[in-house]
């Protein structure tokens, strides 16, 4: 059933009593590192932002060019980012753990003219370069380490020596140029800054096309939904990787619109970051699941006061219960699981900072942003209680695939005055407003004419007190279809003597008997995302392989 004016949930409740506010005129955004676990405090970096993008113009690169960035999270990525869309240009982060391959798909995809690259990742560059590209700035580490790190980095690291010469430059040689003279004229509506690619648990990778001010209001609804008061005084934890747009909006532009200081990690290491936590006071950290468990599981957890942590917010997967409630009581920080894709820049859901935080769900709406849940076949909207595709609408919303005019096809649709993107979960909403994510549509087990859903079996994995990281996905049966399968890494105390056998009868007192696991595989470590997600996608493809059906 359908209403005329359906069932949606704004943000009608400000759940930090505060405001929307955009930063003063004339202040000063917060370009502070501490990077690469304790390396230099680099300032205000203005003038460098301006001179790469001069640099940038006297390329011939300015408005709707693409300027590639294969970079860890450093001063670089920022500079480079930042700079180039003073030029005007588009930006496109890319993951530094890709293969030659997928380096070529995404340079070839979205034809950048511009490389900014890690010397470290070289061979990988190197292999994967197409000709398209026009230019590849190097640098490295050293760069940006203080004199006595920088020359002992070069003397025991030696850092590789990435070519010379032709379209080989050096990135510091670019920030020698003069400052840009003239800004382009830029629609923050129109406009693509980023060219941000999905795919990393899905398949394919597509380009989302987010604007200026897709990118500007993602942060200021985080920003209103935190109310975190005077700008200059957050110290965020720089854990994500800035080349995911979740990392890239909620820790980098976030704390720089904040002016707040980043604790910048190129490969973060849990200890490291703990001793962070305690030594620079950190207020603020997003993070994973992942990092959240590996924190709590750390034998040394005890010994570092992190209790200086306020605010904390877990996406990308499912956050277990027990996970957040130990968390919390370790730091007295409020963790709370949020919600977001890389087509909406990314966050549309958290729950309530200040507010009711409900667990199992991903929260209500963030500011001037509009959920449903919607039939997957059809543009209805439908009631509270019902399951079906989660759908937003807001500012933060991708213009739409780069090249991608029959995938845009699919996501979007018209109802009710109000152009909806499909996110391709299925999800629930409760009477209050409060949304569940059920799982992904792609995702969904068919067995014996169930709808089993794998989170669900996940959630009741995560109780068992031997079961560090869960997956489940469905295998294929020649009888029913398909069967639920589970993957399992242990904990360590726990490794030899835990069986699948046990994991099964625990799953059996906890679920009905067709969402039982049929199978269950024990691994060391499941395969995750750049960001830290545990990519199903990964355990299907390769369990088809093995059953000779890839």
């Amino acid at each position: 059933m359908t209403r005329e004016f359906p069932p949606i949930s704004r943000s009608r409740i400000n759940p930090s009593t505060g405001s929307w506010r955009r930063a003063p005129r004339g202040s000063q955004a917060g370009l502070h590192f501490y990077s690469m676990g304790g390396g230099s405090l680099i300032g205000s970096c203005w003038s460098l932002l301006s001179k790469f993008a001069g640099y940038l113009r006297s390329r011939g690169v300015g408005k709707g060019d693409v300027v590639g960035l294969f970079l860890p999270n450093s001063p670089q990525f920022a500079i480079a980012f930042y700079g180039a869309l003073i030029a005007g240009a588009i930006v496109s982060p890319m993951n530094v753990l890709y293969s030659p391959r997928e380096i070529r798909h995404q340079l070839s995809d979205n034809k950048a003219r511009v490389l900014v690259a890690l010397d470290m990742f070289k061979d990988r560059v190197l292999a994967g370069l197409p000709s398209s590209v026009e230019e590849v700035l190097w640098t490295g580490i050293q760069d940006y380490l203080p004199g006595l790190k920088a020359l002992l980095y070069k003397l025991f690291k030696k850092p590789p020596s990435p070519p010379k010469g032709g379209i080989h430059k050096k990135f510091t040689d670019a920030l020698k140029h003069e400052p840009i003279d003239s800004k382009p004229e830029i629609n923050p509506h129109e406009d693509v800054a980023a060219l941000m690619y999905t795919g990393g648990t899905t398949g394919t990778p597509k380009g989302a096309m987010l604007t200026h001010r897709n990118l500007l209001a993602n942060v200021l609804q985080i920003d209103a939904w935190f109310k975190r008061g005077v700008r200059g005084k957050d110290v965020f934890v720089g854990a994500l990787p800035w080349f995911h747009i979740y990392g890239l909006t909620a820790v980098l532009n976030s704390g720089v619109q904040k002016a707040a200081t980043i604790i910048v990690y190129a490969r973060p290491n849990i200890e490291e970051i703990m001793r962070d936590i305690e030594r620079y006071k950190a207020t603020v950290f997003h993070g994973v699941p992942t990092l959240y468990r590996m924190i709590i599981n750390h034998p040394k957890v005890e010994k570092f006061n992190l209790r200086s942590l306020e605010v904390c917010i877990s996406g990308a997967e499912p956050l277990p219960k027990a996970v957040a409630e130990r968390f919390m009581e370790i730091t007295g920080a409020k963790l709370r699981e949020g919600y977001g894709l890389t087509e909406t820049s990314p966050v549309t859901h958290v729950n309530p900072i200040m507010g009711e935080a409900r667990y199992g769900s991903i929260g209500i709406p963030v500011p001037s942003t509009v959920a449903a849940v919607a039939d997957p076949e059809s543009p209805a909207i439908l009631e509270p209680g019902q399951v079906g595709e989660l759908v937003v609408s807001g500012p933060q919303v991708m213009k739409g695939y780069y090249n991608r005019p029959e995938e845009n096809e699919k996501v979007f649709f018209e109802c009710c005055g109000l152009r909806w993107l499909r996110t391709g979960d299925m999800a629930r909403m409760d009477e209050d407003g409060y949304f569940y994510i059920v799982d992904r549509k792609k995702d969904i087990i068919k067995y014996k004419g169930y709808s089993v859903f794998p989170r669900e079996i996940e959630e009741v994995l995560y109780r068992h007190e031997c079961v560090r990281e869960a997956a489940v996905i469905g295998v294929p049966h020649p009888e029913y279809n398909e069967v639920p399968k589970a993957f399992v890494a242990l904990r360590d105390e726990c490794k030899g003597k835990v069986k699948p056998e046990d994991i099964i009868e625990f799953a059996r007192k906890h679920l009905a008997p067709y969402k039982v696991p049929k199978e269950v595989e024990i691994r060391e470590d499941l395969p995750k995302s750049g960001v830290g997600k545990i990519l199903r996608r990964v355990l299907r493809e390769e369990e088809l392989k093995k059953r000779g059906q890839a």
